[in-house]
């Protein structure tokens, strides 16, 4: 199975005089254990094209497989359950600042009924060991720097044992050293585990780490190329 398979995918906002296509003619693969950069000017629909992969938005015209799934007419309900088989990474680690880091990862374990408090507290703290968080299982994200912040959302979108993960700008907000350890462990995860990672980002300082380099304008891919191993 791919685990993103776009076939003639277009999105548009607003309606009748206001419509505004943002998304034109889109298609997509990502394989397993692959990492595709998503990259272009600000507007050109790259996080309008992840929101759509992720489920956290209804598809308007083509096809989009995700992990076996197909989202054009899928009811909320199938959505739902397709997002939990997805990692979230954002660029602002959207953690629960009361939350410890242990707590946060655990958080994204509640859904399985089947998984006690216990355990996913236990599972949390092997995840947070896992992105070289030892010791700061207990920290409040204020007590975090801001690549130990993102390697909490890092373990958090690892929690589920996702097939795909979706990370919008994870290096953003972090400075050179920080966002190359964060997207160097993605890799790593990438690799070791056969996840597919489709990445958005305004970075250059982090091209090497792909496998392919999508580039979009204007709602359109206009490029994509394969990185030299």
């Amino acid at each position: 199975m791919t685990p993103v398979e776009l076939r003639g995918v277009s999105y548009a906002y607003g309606e009748g005089e206001l419509r505004r296509p943002v998304l034109r003619n889109v298609d997509l693969q990502v394989r397993s254990g692959e990492i595709v950069l998503l990259t272009g000017p600000s507007g050109s629909g790259k996080t309008t094209l992840l929101t759509l992969i992720g489920a956290l938005r209804a598809m308007q015209e083509g096809s989009a497989r995700v992990l076996g799934e197909e989202l054009r007419d899928a009811p909320e309900t199938l959505r739902v359950k397709l997002r939990r088989r997805i990692g979230f990474i954002f660029q602002n680690h959207n953690l629960l600042g009361f939350l410890t880091a242990r707590q946060n990862v655990a958080m994204a374990l509640e859904q399985d009924g089947a998984v006690g408090e216990r355990q996913r507290l236990a599972r949390a703290g092997a995840l947070l060991g896992a992105v070289g968080l030892q010791g700061h299982e207990d920290r409040v994200p204020a007590k975090l720097s801001g690549g130990q912040r993102q390697r909490v959302s890092v373990a958090r979108a690892l929690a589920a044992d996702p097939g795909l993960i979706l990370a919008d700008e994870p290096t953003a907000a972090l400075d050179k050293a920080s966002g190359q350890e964060v997207v160097q462990l993605l890799r790593e995860l990438a690799k070791s585990r056969g996840v597919a990672i489709l990445l958005v980002t305004h970075d250059p300082r982090i091209l090497d780490i792909a496998d392919r380099i999508v580039a979009m304008e204007d709602g359109r891919i206009v490029q994509a190329d394969t990185v030299p191993g």
